[in-house]
């Protein structure tokens, strides 16, 4: 087993549960959480263990070659998990360079300064790369899936840079024999999601009362899956998937975004004792994402078969759990909104 993991971008969304599973799973690994605490970057997110003897916060950018160097020498880091990355398809489409640099740079710097590190010993080393379904561009609406063999076809800044990223994983391995994984997941949702998020956005945009913009006519599809099967999943094949694989995660959870929405509206709405479905008048369809994929939709048979993964929660259970966290954590979601984020999330919607 490896004993000193390192996990980029830990204070994120996905990233903290991943830090808090490992955690509390390997109590005799060193867990190292790098993060350069960017906008979605939240040391409160990890709050229940920060004090935890196996637990350790580094700040530090993944684009810093000598910082990286260091890092892996003073933790004797011999496991990586990847998950430091620009997300957000809207601010990709906006500044694209830094989507570059960070995703594809990022990640060139951490291959290398791991390979540096282990120096051609690669038992007991994994180092696994976290990529995206927006990789292999968009799906007809005829039920097909995205599958491990599928073409890449990305379609948006985000998602180049995250192919990019990919490519460059897979190089290394075939080029130096380097031990890597790479998995590509679909829509998380859950606890901790940074509020420029389609579910966390509107749940507390209904709280507020507040427009609930819709791009076009909110009949592009996402396969959701839950944070925690997510993170389950990344634990499942640090551990046990086999060096050079892809595997996909996805959540067998397929739904129009203006049927999700309006699913959202009626849990919400119940859980403040409003009528059910009465913030629908908040709707508000606004112009449509340039290069907005019309569906995404992953096939995990690989990972159950080989692996023994699959989904805990249908996906009416994972948004009941998560409406009532975001209702329960007001100041969490309070001190994120912040007067920044609220101009950037006018301009992103209105043009200003």
């Amino acid at each position: 087993m490896k004993r000193n993991i390192l996990i980029t971008g830990g204070a994120g969304f996905i990233g903290s549960h991943v830090v808090r599973l490992f955690v509390g799973k390997y109590p005799d690994c060193r867990i190292v959480n790098l993060d350069r605490l960017t906008y979605a970057g939240n040391l409160a997110n990890l709050r229940d263990v920060e004090n935890r003897p196996n637990y350790t916060f580094v700040k530090g950018d993944i684009c810093d070659y000598d910082a990286m160097r260091s890092l892996f020498a003073e933790y004797d880091i011999d496991g990586v998990i990847h998950l430091a990355a620009e997300s957000h398809v809207d601010r990709s489409i906006r500044d694209p360079f830094t989507f570059a640099w960070t995703n594809v740079m990022g990640t060139l710097t951490l291959l290398q300064a791991a390979r540096e590190h282990w120096n051609g010993t690669w038992e007991g080393r994994r180092f696994h790369h976290i990529s995206t379904d927006e990789v292999y561009g968009a799906l007809p609406f005829d039920g097909t899936l995205f599958t491990e063999q599928t073409r890449y076809d990305p379609h948006s800044p985000y998602s180049a840079s995250k192919a990019s990223s990919d490519h460059f994983v897979r190089a290394f391995h075939d080029t130096y024999g380097f031990p890597a994984v790479v998995t590509n997941c679909s829509n998380n949702y859950g606890p901790y999601q940074f509020p420029e998020k389609l579910i966390p956005l509107f749940i507390n945009n209904i709280r507020h009362e507040k427009p609930l913009p819709v791009y076009g006519r909110g009949e592009n599809i996402r396969d959701w899956l839950y944070v925690e099967d997510h993170a389950r999943a990344i634990d499942t094949i640090f551990h046990r998937g086999r060096d050079g694989e892809t595997y996909n995660i996805g959540g067998f959870n397929e739904w129009r975004n203006i049927d999700l929405i309006r699913v959202i509206i009626r849990t919400v709405d119940r859980l403040l004792g409003r009528p059910e479905g009465a913030s629908e008048k908040l709707i508000t369809y606004v112009t449509d994402r340039a290069g907005h994929d019309l569906r995404y939709a992953i096939d995990s048979r690989k990972l159950k078969e080989e692996l023994g993964w699959e989904p805990s929660l249908q996906f009416e259970e994972g948004i009941e759990k998560t409406v009532r966290w975001y209702l329960a954590n007001q100041e969490w979601m309070d001190d994120i909104t912040s007067g920044e984020y609220e101009r950037y999330y006018q301009e992103m919607y209105t043009g200003r």
